[in-house]
């Protein structure tokens, strides 16, 4: 009587198949089976035996406890999140039917999940040409492409964490990248001065076998630097696999979402998934205790804890921005249903606009939008570039929020009666906000008439009627 016991694992196995560029044909070569029996194994019309998770391993160079795990959960809980959307609130979906199709139809459940990312991503587009009231032509703008590319996934990229965290693994942390670099690729890690590196802080020296690094750079930025060059190097393939799931109109486009995903990928080898799910959960959220455990700056560990909604995984939902003190955004991710302003500025109210009056000193802040909505916020200045006499520094303000049903998890609001919360009431955008009464209004919001101040002067910038 044979003692192999079958498991159900199809989802598992296309994307093993997917990540390693095969075509079904290709695995089915490798195997020695037949490419049919490739298909009905990929959806779950046959089991697969012990024997052929054996020859799996041996033939991918896999462990085995990687592949023998339940192959559907990762779909079902993708899909449950999916039915969490508020278009979904009137259709009764047990748990159970959804794993069932998850476990069941893992090319419906893909169809669906493909289908769910369009049109988010159609969304985005659509708030960004309608945000300015009008409909106009205009050029395609590689920046938004990219930001709706992460918006559309919330900045959560599982498949990049889980091939970092085994790389991070070998690795054996930041104190590990040199000699990984060394052992693994035969390069030489080299630090020189900013008139040598002419512009860079990093380059890779393929003729040389030498990456070199801007000697000026801080401790965590040298090592986000090296972690990146290695996420180039190695994760190239996982980093390709994300990029096909996007659509791009311009090359631009696709390039900075390519360095966005490098960037992820380096951080969560610096902070693997796991790790620092546990961490932040121990530390209540500090992210200045979590940037000295994990030997990262200020920024990096608050851009990171963004990333934390892994399917069956997930932490308290951030939304991040870094703006200038312009007022210009250089960096916007949104995983916690934040409706940041698509065109010119923020809400002049908001602390992060105003922390360069408080340099390093964290400001805390209860947001409301017009709608009621409410979110906690965290805001400070960080400090790039520098390092020496002469190196220019550019001073800019982040902003880190949650909505207000997960503040209480943040160590920043202890001592915080909820009785005395009292949020600033802000806005989207002066053109998009109706807070007539507002006083640090810049313009008049769309679709409100101005009154005449020929015999008053209301205390607002502007007055309107109330038709």
């Amino acid at each position: 009587m044979s003692n192999e016991r079958p498991v159900y694992m199809g989802p598992r196995l296309k994307r093993l198949r997917r990540d390693l560029g095969l075509t079904q044909a290709n695995m089915a070569s490798d195997l020695d089976i037949s490419p049919s029996y490739v298909a009905l194994l990929e959806r779950n019309q046959r089991p697969l035996t012990a024997d052929m998770l054996l020859r799996l391993a041996r033939t991918y160079r896999m462990d085995m406890s990687e592949l023998a795990g339940d192959g559907g959960a990762e779909y079902t809980a993708r899909l449950q999140g999916v039915f969490k959307d508020p278009m979904f609130t009137d259709i009764d979906l047990p748990p159970l039917e959804t794993a069932d199709v998850a476990t069941s139809y893992p090319g419906v459940t893909e169809a669906l999940l493909r289908l769910y990312t369009a049109y988010q991503e159609d969304q985005l587009a659509l708030a960004d040409r309608g945000a300015g009231g009008e409909r106009v032509a205009e050029a395609p703008d590689p920046v938004a492409e990219a930001r709706r590319f992460l918006a559309a996934r919330r900045n959560s990229f599982p498949a990049l964490d889980d091939a970092a965290e085994r790389l991070a693994q070998t690795i054996g942390g930041q104190e590990g990248l040199i000699a990984h670099l060394k052992t693994r690729h035969n390069l030489r890690v080299r630090r020189l001065p900013p008139d040598v590196m002419v512009g860079s802080i990093r380059r890779y020296d393929r003729h040389r076998d030498e990456v070199l690094l801007d000697d000026t750079l801080s401790g965590p930025s040298q090592a986000f630097q090296l972690a990146l060059q290695i996420a180039y190097l190695e994760m190239r393939r996982d980093i390709d696999a994300v990029l096909k799931e996007g659509s791009f109109a311009t090359d631009g486009g696709e390039r900075l979402t390519r360095k966005a995903l490098a960037s992820y990928a380096a951080a969560a080898l610096l902070m693997p998934y796991s790790t620092f799910a546990r961490a932040v959960e121990m530390r209540h959220y500090d992210v200045e205790a979590l940037a000295r455990q994990f030997g990262t700056s200020f920024e990096q560990a608050a851009h990171r804890l963004t990333t934390l909604q892994k399917p069956g995984h997930e932490r308290v939902p951030f939304f991040f921005i870094r703006v200038d003190p312009a007022g210009n955004i250089s960096k916007r991710l949104d995983g916690a249903g934040f409706p940041f302003a698509r065109h010119g500025g923020g809400c002049p109210l908001w602390s992060v606009h105003q922390v360069f009056r408080t340099p390093r000193e964290i400001v805390t802040q209860w947001l409301e939008l017009p709608d009621g909505q409410r979110f906690f916020s965290i805001a400070r200045t960080v400090t790039a570039g520098g390092g020496a006499y002469g190196v220019p520094k550019v001073e800019r303000a982040i902003a880190l929020g949650c909505a207000a049903e997960h503040a209480g998890k943040l160590v920043y609001t202890r001592g915080q009666p909820a009785g005395e919360i009292k949020p600033t009431p802000i806005g989207t955008s002066c053109r998009l906000c109706h807070r007539t009464e507002c006083t640090a209004r810049s313009a008049p919001p769309i679709g409100r008439q101005l009154l005449p101040d020929d015999y008053r002067r209301a205390i607002a910038p502007f007055g309107f009627s109330d038709g």
